[in-house]
C-alpha cells in the first residue's frame, strides 16, 4: 500500500466513524459542535507550541472515565498505546509518548465537527529518544466530547513507521 493510499484509507475510517456516530451523537443531547471543535483547536495549539509539554492542558478536558485507543495498540514498539479505560490510565500513554518521543511538530491541518464528535486531520513527527530516529506521518484524531469534556478518542497514524523509528536497527 503507498502512503497516499494509506492516508486515504485512514481518513476514509476515520470521518466514516465519526459519520456513523452522529446518530447517537444527536440523540445524547449536549452537542455543542462549534465549542467542542474550539476546545480542541486550543489544546493542539499549546501542544504543537509547547512541543509535548502541556499534557495538564490535555488532562483538563479529559473525562475521568474516557475511552482512549491508538492505532498501535501497545505492541512491542509502542507499549505506551495499549488501549486505556479512564483518566488515570492515561497518564501512563502520555508518560510513554513524551518519555519517549521527542516532538518535533504536530499540525493540525482541519478539524471537522458534528454534534459530540471532533476529527483533527493533520500531520506531526517525533524523534525516538532511544534511537534518534524520526517518525513523521499523517494523523487523524477522533474525538468524542460530552458537556466539553472528551469521553472517547482513537488515533490513526502510520504503525509501520512508528515500528521503523524505535527499532533499534
Amino acid at each position: 500500500m503507498t502512503n497516499i493510499d494509506r492516508r486515504s484509507a485512514i481518513l476514509m475510517t476515520a470521518a466514516g466513524a465519526a459519520i456513523l456516530s452522529s446518530d447517537t451523537a444527536s440523540a445524547q443531547g449536549d452537542t455543542d459542535p462549534v465549542r467542542n471543535k474550539a476546545i480542541l483547536t486550543r489544546a493542539y495549539q499549546r501542544w504543537h507550541e509547547t512541543k509535548g509539554g502541556s499534557v495538564n492542558e490535555w488532562m483538563e478536558i479529559i473525562d475521568d472515565n474516557i475511552t482512549f485507543g491508538s492505532l498501535a495498540e501497545g505492541k512491542a514498539m509502542a507499549p505506551f498505546t495499549a488501549r486505556v479505560q479512564g483518566k488515570q490510565q492515561l497518564k501512563g500513554y502520555f508518560a510513554g509518548l513524551v518519555g519517549g518521543w521527542t516532538m518535533l511538530h504536530f499540525t493540525p491541518a482541519n478539524f471537522i465537527a458534528e454534534g459530540d464528535w471532533v476529527v483533527m486531520v493533520g500531520s506531526t513527527a517525533w524523534s525516538n529518544n532511544a534511537t534518534g530516529k524520526i517518525f513523521e506521518t499523517s494523523k487523524v484524531d477522533v474525538w468524542r466530547l460530552r458537556a466539553g469534556r472528551a469521553v472517547e478518542f482513537y488515533e490513526y497514524y502510520d504503525t509501520a513507521g512508528l515500528a521503523k523509528a524505535a527499532s533499534p536497527s
